[in-house]
């Protein structure tokens, strides 16, 4: 069983359930703490039903899901898709683990700090060694928590929306162990790199985002019942994103010795899971 998706309620998933019966796609409901699951049989139909679920999220009153209810389900039941605000709050909270969650709020708060005056003094506090003129030596947590730091809007929601996505799949599916592994490891290996190919002025999670896309990729092309599969056109947007740091072309400045030590270390350990997890 693999799944495609999670939603609040089962009376709105079974909309979903009844369109993609249309599609000869099979599709079951299983509960969770908060909302349903959706989990399909074959690996093959994974990628049209993760776009179905997608569409569906954004569009779930488009009449072609009516329509499949009342061809393929239960016309005697009224769909109730809940409050879209509720709805929401919800898809976020249940798409992703307390880690993934607790990383999440801490940037927002560090980075929403930064913006209300207490930029320098974060700086100092979390900046890698040799970013601010004192002496560091010992504060080992320097390795780590430039991750933390982001310096603009697009950045900070770039990394946390492929972080939220990602690491909530990874943290719900295979649990706290191995997103807890990609954090650490992902959030100060890639950091020395960037410091020896470019200095101790950078920030950001964008090498934990790398770390959780080589995971997710090599996990879902070697261990698909794994349900953390990425479709290989996110893969191709990251990786041409990756090649497109290196060239400078659009003037920004980019962590790319994060960016490719992040990949590596995600899909170094992908291939070690892979062989060694029980899913």
């Amino acid at each position: 069983m693999i799944e495609i998706g999670r939603l609040p309620n089962s009376r709105a998933a079974q909309a979903l359930i009844d369109y993609l019966k249309g599609l000869n796609i099979d599709c079951e409901l299983m509960p969770t703490e908060q909302g349903v699951a959706l989990m399909i049989h074959d690996q093959q139909h994974f990628e049209q039903a993760h776009f179905e679920y997608l569409h569906f999220i954004n569009n779930p009153f488009d009449e072609k899901y009516l329509a499949a209810s009342w061809e393929n389900g239960d016309t005697h039941t009224k769909l109730d898709y809940g409050s879209p605000s509720l709805q929401l709050v919800s898809q976020f909270i249940t798409g992703a683990g307390p880690l993934t969650l607790s990383v999440f709020f801490t940037c927002v708060i560090i980075y929403a700090a930064m913006n209300l005056g207490f930029a320098n003094p974060i700086f100092e506090q979390l900046s890698f060694f040799g970013a601010i003129q004192a002496n560091t030596s010992g504060e080992i947590w320097r390795l780590f928590t430039p991750s933390l730091l982001h310096f603009s809007a697009m950045h900070i929601i770039f990394n946390l929306l492929w972080w939220w996505y990602l690491g909530g799949k990874i943290e719900n599916k295979l649990g706290f162990a191995p997103l807890f592994i990609l954090l650490l490891v992902g959030g100060t290996l890639p950091n020395v790199l960037q410091y020896f190919m470019a200095g101790p002025q950078f920030g950001g999670l964008s090498g934990v985002v790398y770390a959780v896309v080589g995971y997710t990729w090599i996990m879902g092309h070697r261990r698909p019942e794994s349900g953390i599969g990425l479709p290989p056109a996110y893969i191709g947007f990251m990786l041409l994103w990756l090649v497109l740091g290196f060239t400078d072309m659009f003037g920004l400045s980019i962590a790319n010795g994060a960016h490719l030590g992040g990949l590596l270390v995600g899909v170094i350990q992908g291939f070690i899971d892979s062989k060694t997890r029980k899913i």
